[in-house]
């Protein structure tokens, strides 16, 4: 269980690398930022015993190469783009039965597009922290912040670009940091340099145009009881973070679920990531008001 079986799939534009573990309904996990499907492999266990868990690189990240020579300029990636290849993962792994998904950070922002167009697909979706920064009350200091950040990366590079990244998203507190697993999967270990290679996509063509991303809530509203927003007990205090989850229940008339750990929950805390996910798979369809916090 602990090896996953491995595919390839041709999409318009890229080969997408997806993996598989388990049997039973499909749970589609979507990665974020500069991660790959390795993001979940902490995860994997739990999960396969109830489900069969699809995970993938997206497009242009590690092992899923875009189309045509590697050092030629690419543009802005585009959310819709990257739901549809979701789509046709899933058409090719649950062609007959709806599928759940789960979505972290900038994969959560795709979460929420796949539901919108394709609804039909989809059991549930949950969607933990998506920085859709035009949700918020004032998002213009957020996304000035992502901005800054687009251009520290193009004029000092990732590095420079990820430390004014943290010290933007730093919540001000004392609380000391999220205990950190004493040993990683060792597929996290190698998706870590991966993802150091995959920060360009990331800081130069994923972060502005994804957290600007509007979603269609016209389209959510009639299946907002397939949709759980989520984010991190740890994030409360980091707006553009936590602030898209909880304003994107309020405005579908949905709940807020809350997760163990932050932004990273998923690897810092995996065990019980992984439980949170399993029980708000399980349960009835409801909607009901903001705030299901417990757990």
């Amino acid at each position: 269980m602990n090896q996953p079986r491995t595919g390839t799939l041709a999409v318009p534009g890229a080969t997408l690398h997806y993996e598989t573990r388990g049997s039973g309904p499909v749970l589609l996990l979507i990665p974020g930022g500069a991660g790959d499907a390795g993001l979940y492999a902490g995860m994997a266990p739990e999960l396969a015993a109830h489900h069969t868990v699809v995970s993938y690189d997206p497009r242009g990240l590690s092992r899923s190469p875009l189309d045509g020579p590697a050092d030629i300029p690419r543009a802005d990636e585009q959310v819709s783009v990257w739901s549809d290849d979701a789509r046709r993962l899933l058409d090719l792994l649950s062609p007959d039965e709806e599928a759940s998904v789960l979505g972290c950070s900038s994969g959560a922002v795709v979460a929420v597009d796949l539901l919108a167009r394709h609804p039909g697909r989809l059991r549930r979706v949950v969607a933990h922290e998506p920085p859709l920064l035009e949700l918020l009350e004032d998002p213009a200091p957020h996304r000035a912040l992502f901005a800054e950040v687009r251009e520290t990366f193009r004029a000092e590079g990732a590095e420079a670009a990820m430390a004014r990244l943290g010290e933007g998203l730093a919540d001000g507190s004392d609380r000391p940091a999220p205990a950190r697993p004493t040993e990683l999967p060792s597929e996290i270990r190698e998706m870590a340099v991966r993802m150091h290679t995959n920060l360009p996509v990331f800081l130069g063509r994923v972060l502005g145009p994804f957290s600007s991303a509007v979603p269609d809530l016209a389209a959510l509203r009639p299946v907002a009881h397939r949709l759980v927003p989520a984010a991190g007990r740890d994030s409360r205090r980091q707006l553009p973070l936590y602030g898209p989850a909880a304003r994107l229940a309020e405005l579908l008339g949905s709940e807020l679920v809350e997760f163990p750990g932050g932004h990273l929950g998923a690897v810092e805390s995996p065990k019980e990531f992984a439980g949170r996910l399993l029980a708000v798979l399980d349960r009835p369809d409801r909607v009901t008001g903001p705030g299901d916090r417990s757990g």
